[in-house]
């Protein structure tokens, strides 16, 4: 999504500065075009040859060298940016930009930028708690900025707190939601359930089923990048949070309910992607239920039906979106469930189709509305997400 897009990379003195090398490596095996601006103490923690090494561009330092490729280099740059990232930004040059100081290269570059600039702030705790600071950044932020609140742990100078610049994998998707996605969903509001739940037998044993949750988070995690105000509803995975979404967690088909159903008269978009279970033990042993030489029966009863619950419950021009998924009649049986739940779309996969089901990084889906069934190929699952809500997009414009 980022190719051919031009990343400014702003550097400042910090120890965290060596991150920054990893973001612009990464960045450029996206195809990303990245040019790197250093202060002059940036320097002294890592050398602008490194830079240059990675991206194949000169690394800028100096306002007025003389070896440049553009005429008025600050400003040729400034107009080539999709977004510019200052990462580390130390309290100096947060100062510098929210009081519009231009007196290096860096700062002369971002004044001149009028894309999206994004700051992460690395310093010593009590620096980054000092009012002052704190005062800068909500300037930058009035101004349009967006701030990455730094991570928590063991600093450089010994002290343990807020101001570790995250890791380059977070700095990287503060990137790729800017410039990798347009921000048409901006404005709706999309509630995404995913996983699976677990049913208790006992305080030892539960019944679940294989889900991952990799679909469903893929379509949070898109929604939040192209503008959505995104709220995962997720069952037990072993999976991070998403950045930039509201998650709920939980573990039981009713509790999945319960979440859902507070939630859903606010949502303009709803798409349930987890696999809930069907079925719960009807009671639950407060003891382990000790094995016998017998045989042993589990007496199950029906858990709520979400997504019927929300067929019938819907609210005026709420879009809502199932999944099924089948091991034979994969259309007909979703056919049948798009019609019996009241529902706008149903996205159906077969579970025997290589590159489809649990656990994969790929999906082969179909989307099914009242008028119309679009076969996706087989795509990476964040693909599959894209086209699932670019074809909700469309049908729900006003």
């Amino acid at each position: 999504m980022l190719k051919g897009k031009t990343v400014l990379l702003g550097v400042t003195g910090s120890i965290a500065a060596y991150k920054t090398a990893s973001l612009a490596s990464m960045l450029v095996k996206k195809g990303v075009k990245v040019h790197v601006l250093m202060t002059k103490n940036a320097a002294h923690f890592i050398n602008p040859i490194t830079f240059e090494s990675l991206t194949g561009n000169k690394c800028l330092v100096d306002t007025f060298d003389r070896n440049f490729e553009f005429s008025v280099e600050h400003v040729a740059l400034a107009k080539q940016a999709d977004v510019v990232m200052i990462a580390p930004a130390s309290a100096n040059v947060i100062g510098k930009i929210a009081h519009g100081i231009a007196d290096d290269m860096l700062t002369t570059t971002v004044m001149a930028c009028r894309c999206k600039k994004i700051l992460a702030p690395a310093m010593n705790t009590n620096m980054y708690e000092n009012p002052i600071l704190q005062d800068n950044l909500d300037i930058c932020r009035r101004y349009g900025m967006e701030v990455i609140t730094p991570a928590w742990g063991y600093l450089a100078c010994g002290d343990t707190g807020a101001g570790k610049m995250p890791e380059p994998e977070v700095l990287y998707e503060y990137i790729l939601r800017e410039a990798g996605y347009p921000g048409d969903l901006a404005g709706r509001r999309i509630l995404v359930t995913a996983g699976p739940t677990r049913e208790s037998i006992d305080p030892v044993r539960y019944i679940t089923n294989h889900s991952t949750g990799k679909m469903g988070y893929a379509i949070a995690r898109v929604a939040a990048y192209r503008g959505a105000d995104v709220t995962l509803v997720s069952g037990p995975v072993d999976l991070p949070r998403p950045l930039f979404v509201e998650t709920v967690l939980v573990e039981s088909a009713r509790e999945m309910f319960e979440a859902v159903t507070a939630r859903s008269g606010e949502q303009d978009i709803i798409v349930k992607a987890a696999a809930v279970a069907d079925y719960r033990p009807a009671t639950v042993g407060t003891e382990k239920i000790k094995k016998s030489d017998g045989d042993l029966s589990i007496a199950l009863e029906r858990t709520d039906d979400i997504l019927g619950w929300l067929g019938q419950n819907r609210r005026d021009g709420q879009f809502l979106c199932g999944f099924s998924m089948e091991t034979q009649n994969m259309l007909e049986n979703s056919r049948a469930k798009l019609a019996k739940k009241h529902i706008d779309m149903i996205v159906a996969n077969n579970l025997k189709v290589e590159g489809a089901g649990f656990g994969t990084d790929t999906n082969v889906v179909t989307l099914i509305t009242r008028d119309s069934e679009t076969e996706l190929p087989i795509m990476a699952k964040e693909e599959v997400a894209d086209c699932l809500l670019t074809e909700i997009l469309k049908r729900t414009k006003a």
